[in-house]
């Protein structure tokens, strides 16, 4: 499934990045002469899920150079990176993140059904429904894939220890999750209790439960726990191109997800703050060409369809489906397999009694 492009005139509007009023010229009273403000340097915290520490560390620098070009402000940005689950729990209990780039929309959703810090229509604010970059789920293997690990039933087979981080903690776990419902919803021609069956299979391999993707890929990777791990594609291509280069190898499944990781302002931490203009050109800039450049360097898959064409070949040729399309969005997906007592729960306790 090819992810849907930025629009040109949505482009051509955030080339400027929202900076006009930041620019606007100052009256001298003495003598009634203009000339541009110099603001004071500035605080901006960035609560974002596990993966994306790399990404944002050098977006941090694109976008700090491009703005202090344009104000002459210096941004001293801050990070904060976990489970999107805790992360959003933690901004909802008080850690005032100025915008929150988190892995799925129901956790970002819940800053407005919780603590009315967002409006509701927060994904509206952007295009592509505020996801200016896509991801999909993969396999990572190791050298030489020893278990044969080829497509989805593989993980469900005896002997196969595989690594997922906790649903209840990580928007990339339930990415995973719903993936492997996806798939063995569609085998099985929408029989749910055939594609409970199945996932059950597969939590049963399940050792252990990180409470993020990050910590999964560690346990993985640097701890040799596992056979496979399912992962946030652009975490395994960082593992297989840059930090254990012939150490690993990615599956790619016969169908996924595409994952949409979500960005807002925080619009209530924000205007405390007095950073709404900034908060609103950073993520705008995220649609911006070299941003999305960035992006695609990064391994998350680009919104720009020039982009999309240059970084092309990077990504494994996946057939993917939405939560939106194959599973009727986020708060129907979230109330049935994630919330207290649901089928993920239901799932878990019963293969690990």
């Amino acid at each position: 499934m090819k992810p849907p492009s930025i629009s040109r005139h949505f482009l051509v509007s955030i080339l400027a990045f929202g900076l006009a009023t930041a620019c606007k010229p100052t009256t001298d009273k003495s003598d009634g002469s203009t000339k541009t403000a110099t603001p004071d340097d500035v605080s901006f915290l960035n609560v974002s899920y596990d993966p994306t520490r790399e990404l944002y560390g050098e977006f941090n620098t694109l976008f700090g150079a491009a703005w202090k070009k344009k104000t002459g402000q210096t941004v001293k940005f801050k990070q904060s990176h976990g489970g999107g689950g805790k992360q959003a729990r933690a901004v909802i209990d008080g850690l005032e993140a100025d915008v929150a780039t988190l892995a799925i929309a129901h956790d970002i959703d819940q800053m407005y059904e919780k603590a009315q810090l967002i409006p509701q229509n927060w994904q509206s604010r952007l295009p592509d429904n505020s996801t200016p970059y896509t991801s999909a789920i993969v396999l990572l293997v190791r050298k030489g894939n020893p278990k044969n690990i080829k497509d989805w039933p593989d993980l469900t087979r005896q002997g196969v220890s595989v690594i997922t981080p906790n649903p209840k903690t990580s928007g990339g776990a339930r990415w995973n999750y719903l993936a492997a419902w996806g798939y063995a919803l569609h085998q099985n021609g929408g029989d749910e209790s055939k594609a409970r069956e199945f996932v059950a299979k597969l939590y049963k391999n399940v050792p252990v439960l990180d409470s993020g993707a990050r910590g999964s890929t560690t346990t993985f990777v640097e701890r040799g726990i596992g056979d496979v791990l399912i992962a946030w594609e652009n975490e395994a291509l960082l593992t297989v191109k840059k930090l254990k280069t012939g150490e690993f190898q990615i599956v790619a499944p016969s169908e996924s997800i595409l994952a949409e990781p979500p960005v807002t302002v925080v619009d209530k931490y924000a205007k405390k703050h007095g950073t709404e203009a900034l908060a609103r050109a950073y993520l705008e800039f995220l649609y911006t060409p070299e941003a999305q450049r960035l992006v695609a360097r990064h391994f998350y898959r680009p919104r720009l369809a020039e982009v999309q064409a240059e970084f092309k070949s990077q990504f494994p040729d996946v057939k993917l489906f939405t939560v939106d399309g194959a599973l009727g969005g986020w708060k129907s997906a979230h109330a049935k397999h994630f919330a207290e007592g649901a089928l993920f729960d239901q799932i878990y306790s019963t293969e690990n009694k």
